[in-house]
């Protein structure tokens, strides 16, 4: 008998059968032509009779692998099992009667499923002469009958063993606006916020976090809850302590800079950029911050969060001398406000923040 080995289908040997061994690494079907490769294999060495015994392959489908294997320029993939859907599927033929029956029956009823319709469409059958069908069966017809518009989806739900009419509302898609190209240029062209959730005793507490991008200044405060009010309402206290106007912010897409935290930005003018969900990178200064802030305050006064007022003082001495003291990298080793005042201010101007700063 002549032999004819698998690798023959290379034009390069068995480097060139590696490749295309590799290539089939991540293939759908990879294990299904790996026993295809191990059954030529196999009847090459061994001959038909002890392929059949073996794998209870005859002769003629090896050589089909084959041909289509030498046609395909020796790829692998060639060896894949086809798909062995039928052309022409089974169609369920339901009597006339049965479903004239059961349309009936439905628009006298409606709403009355596979369980309710079954007796009596038995009963009606036997008195016609007609094979009846079963509960499961009955299902199917009226899965049927909806999908060809011959009986009316049903829009009633029970809820709490009440039932009413499931009412369904367009929702209203608003499109949100990010941050995509646009670069700031000056202080409150872009400030990013956030927050972050700390637990602790049994206590979850919430710190609002933000800052401006271009200078670093910073500002948190914290609160019992991560509510839109809230957020409303931290916005307010970073607009009137930042020493310059806030233009633009940037928060992720939680709850609590929707709504009241939505209307405050349009009511004073604001851009609302929303970062891309499942995408912290986007606030990459602010997450910077968030641990930062953490680290250095929240983790040593975590005792003073059980009220938020007492942590908060806390706090506010921290960001003063986040502010006005702590060198930044970023910035040339300056204090945000440093930097800001050395390279956006051309006369002297007072602001809330520059207590360290101010004569007495």
């Amino acid at each position: 008998m002549k032999q004819i080995y698998i690798e023959s289908y290379f034009r390069n040997g068995y480097s060139r059968f590696m490749q295309f061994i590799n290539n089939i690494l991540d293939h759908p079907k990879r294990e299904a032509i790996e026993k295809r490769v191990e059954i030529i294999k196999f009847f090459e060495e061994f001959g038909t009779e002890a392929t059949r015994r073996a794998f209870g392959k005859s002769r003629s489908t090896v050589y089909l692998w084959m041909q289509k294997l030498k046609k395909a320029g020796g790829k692998l993939s060639a060896l894949a099992p086809g798909d062995k859907t039928p052309i022409n599927r089974r169609k369920r033929v339901v009597h006339p009667f049965i479903e004239r029956f059961i349309i009936e029956y439905r628009s006298s009823h409606p709403g009355a499923d596979k369980t309710t319709i079954a007796p009596s469409l038995e009963s009606a059958c036997q008195q016609s002469g007609i094979k009846p069908v079963s509960e499961s069966t009955i299902g199917r017809i009226i899965h049927d009958l909806k999908l060809r518009g011959r009986l009316p989806r049903s829009n009633k739900v029970t809820i709490n063993g009440r039932t009413g009419n499931l009412v369904v509302r367009e929702r209203k898609v608003v499109k949100k606006a990010r941050r995509k190209g646009f670069v700031p240029e000056c202080p409150g062209d872009l400030v990013q916020m956030d927050t972050v959730s700390i637990f602790t005793a049994g206590i979850k507490r919430y710190i609002f976090t933000a800052i401006d991008v271009r200078t670093r200044f910073a500002f948190a405060y914290a609160y019992k809850t991560a509510s839109s009010a809230n957020g409303n309402d931290f916005l307010g206290k970073f607009v009137k302590v930042a020493p310059f106007a806030t233009k633009t912010v940037q928060t992720d897409n939680g709850s609590e800079f929707a709504k009241h935290f939505d209307d405050y930005c349009r009511d004073n003018g604001l851009t609302h950029f929303f970062n891309y969900p499942k995408h912290p990178q986007s606030n990459a200064y602010l997450e910077r911050f968030n641990r930062t802030v953490q680290e250095q305050c929240a983790n040593l006064y975590i005792d003073y969060l059980d009220e938020p007022a007492d942590f908060n003082r806390k706090l506010m001495d921290y960001l003063i001398w986040y502010n006005t003291e702590k060198p930044h990298r970023g910035i040339g080793n300056l204090p945000p406000l440093r930097y800001y005042l050395d390279n956006f201010i051309t006369t002297p101007q007072k602001s809330n923040m520059l207590w360290t700063l101010t004569l007495c």
